[in-house]
């Protein structure tokens, strides 16, 4: 069995972008990494070098029995499983009118249900040692909505509050919960992972018509570096007081903060409305 003392990390999504860079920084500081993907062929090269500190795994998350074979063999060769990335899933743009059912189902699949179930079963190691850190890789539409990611935004928005709640469910137990918030990076998100029903109505060639041109004419060229962008992950694991939400790329960082406040001022902006639903003092 390996050095108790490593620390071993459980990365899902690891044939391109976060989950691919994150596995490297991770082996490179010499600690151990789980490295999965729903094709072994895909992150087989990754573990090079690494000897018995890799260990590269086929797991795609919407099927249960890979999910309890992988984290069984995973903590079958490092004892432990100390840092879960919960980093598989997918984009899929369309007006939600124009929705297809069998993509919009799948990608729940993906993006949420299988993320909430790997979860589950690494929380029983996790919470026997007292120990943990559970990443939830999301995006900053799961803080905001942009037009033809209204599936999309609502399978991390679900992710959001899945996190939130568990955080407080498992924060008592030494277990931290990050919800990681990325905005445009030059992954492959954008690109080949892509999914996209074409807009057919013209009502919506302005809306989400545009932005679904505008998302694919940047792929590749994003700002945001996804190798910074695991190191900023490894930054928020070390960090005596880890983030519950990490906002990643100067892009994110401004939207989302530009939204909460406006969010904000609505709420203020309504309250006397807001408390008027209320029984008043001394009836009820």
């Amino acid at each position: 069995m390996a050095d108790p003392s490593t620390p071993t990390w459980f990365i899902t999504g690891c044939s391109t972008g976060f989950g691919r860079e994150l596995a490297k920084l991770v082996l490179a500081r010499g600690w151990n990494a789980v490295v999965s993907a729903r094709s072994l062929d895909r992150v087989a090269d990754i573990g090079a070098g690494a000897g018995d500190r890799a260990l590269p795994l086929a797991l795609d998350v919407t099927v249960p029995d890979q999910i309890t074979s992988a984290v069984a063999a995973a903590e079958g060769r490092f004892g432990a499983i100390d840092v879960l990335v919960n980093n598989a899933g997918y984009g899929y743009q369309a007006a939600a009118e124009e929705g297809v059912d069998a993509e919009i189902r799948a990608l729940f699949e993906a993006n949420v249900f299988g993320l909430f179930a790997l979860t589950r079963a690494v929380l029983p190691g996790m919470r026997a040692r007292r120990k943990g850190h559970i990443l939830n890789i999301s995006s900053i539409g799961g803080l905001i909505g942009f037009p033809a990611s209204s599936y999309y935004s609502a399978t991390k928005h679900a992710v959001e509050g899945f996190s939130e709640a568990l955080a407080a469910e498992v924060g008592p137990l030494g277990i931290k919960v990050i919800a990681v918030e990325p905005g445009p990076f030059r992954t492959d998100w954008a690109g080949r992972s892509l999914r996209q029903t074409p807009v057919t109505s013209p009502d919506y060639a302005g809306t989400a018509g545009a932005r679904m041109q505008q998302v694919s004419g940047l792929s590749g060229t994003q700002v945001g570096d996804p190798v910074r962008a695991g190191e900023a992950m490894i930054k928020a694991v070390e960090a005596e007081v880890a983030p519950r939400h990490l906002v990643l790329g100067a892009f994110g960082y401004d939207v989302v903060t530009k939204k909460l406040a406006e969010r904000l001022g609505q709420i203020q902006a309504w309250r006397d409305v807001a408390l008027s639903a209320d029984f008043p003092p001394g009836e009820g």
